[in-house]
């Protein structure tokens, strides 16, 4: 049976999975854009695009279509793609096996260094974690309504290639900022793809995912690992009081926590390529040099 998924929002990540499922004969994709330019570039990916800039989907632009992959954050009047979508995603309910929906760990908020999982309290304060707290338990609802298995994805700090610390550091712009205790999740996009890839094979096993890698650590340390690579120097460090940085920036820091990818591993048989930092940097690198 061919199986065809619909991105609303074909970003970085929605790419990779893209890639994955562009090599298997029983896959098609489609995938929105707000630009032509970029609708070009994503059929050069085997990618159908569909032009979509926040109205309502006509039902026959998701004709086929039996995955539905949501990652535009929502905004104050709540997730643009459910809000766009769900009337036309409600009459084709009986086509559609699965939902996913990409969070972020950022939901759970503050919990000092501490260890969170899936069944974790929610915690964030700020505007932006509170959004997505709502997007997540519309989708949720949504799909209990129209009876689709419905998977919300909490996702990490994103890195890989054109997109990490080696870019940063090579770009001049990589800055080792501490604060004491600090810690953050990330996850290489691949891992990130194949889990979403896994997920989709095994709809309604779970409602939500935790993604992160196995090695949750301080920003200034993956700097300088990268700098490593690179063969030169780290930049010095900053105190995070001295640090020049933008409000959002600075409210990534608020929240400081440990992410457990234990049920990717147990529920979906996930095995990191990049189990840390370092095997994901070393491979953008190795890539590169190829």
């Amino acid at each position: 049976m061919t199986k065809k998924l619909f991105i609303f929002g074909y970003g970085y990540t929605a790419r990779a999975l893209a890639r994955h499922l562009r090599g298997a004969a029983d896959w098609s994709v489609a995938g929105t854009t707000r630009s032509a330019e970029k609708a070009k570039s994503m059929r050069e990916d085997g990618v159908e695009p569909v032009i979509w800039e926040g109205s309502a989907v006509d039902a026959d632009e998701l004709s086929g279509a039996t995955h539905v992959l949501i990652s535009t954050p929502p905004g104050e009047a709540g997730c643009p793609a459910l809000a766009g979508s769900g009337k036309a995603l409600a009459e084709r309910a009986g086509d559609l096996q699965w939902i996913g929906y990409l969070s972020t760990n950022g939901v759970y908020g503050d919990y000092d260094g501490a260890w969170v999982d899936e069944t974790s309290q929610l915690r964030a304060t700020s505007p932006r974690g509170r959004r997505r707290i709502e997007a997540e338990a519309a989708w949720l609802a949504f799909g209990r309504t129209v009876g689709v298995a419905t998977s919300i994805f909490r996702l990490p700090g994103i890195y890989g290639p054109g997109r990490s610390a080696i870019d940063s550091v090579r770009a001049g712009n990589a800055r080792r900022i501490v604060k004491p205790g600090q810690v953050f999740s990330r996850m290489h996009v691949e891992d990130i793809a194949a889990t979403l890839e896994r997920a989709m094979g095994r709809p309604g096993l779970h409602d939500i995912y935790n993604l992160a890698d196995d090695e949750p650590a301080p920003p200034q340390d993956v700097i300088e690992y990268a700098c490593e690579l690179l063969g030169v120097e780290p930049p010095p460090l900053i105190p995070i009081d001295e640090a020049e940085m933008s409000e959002i920036a600075r409210s990534f820091y608020a929240d400081n926590k440990r992410v457990l990818n234990k049920r990717i591993k147990e529920a979906l048989g996930v095995a990191l390529a990049f189990p840390t930092y370092r095997e994901g940097l070393r491979a953008i690198l190795a890539a590169e040099t190829a």
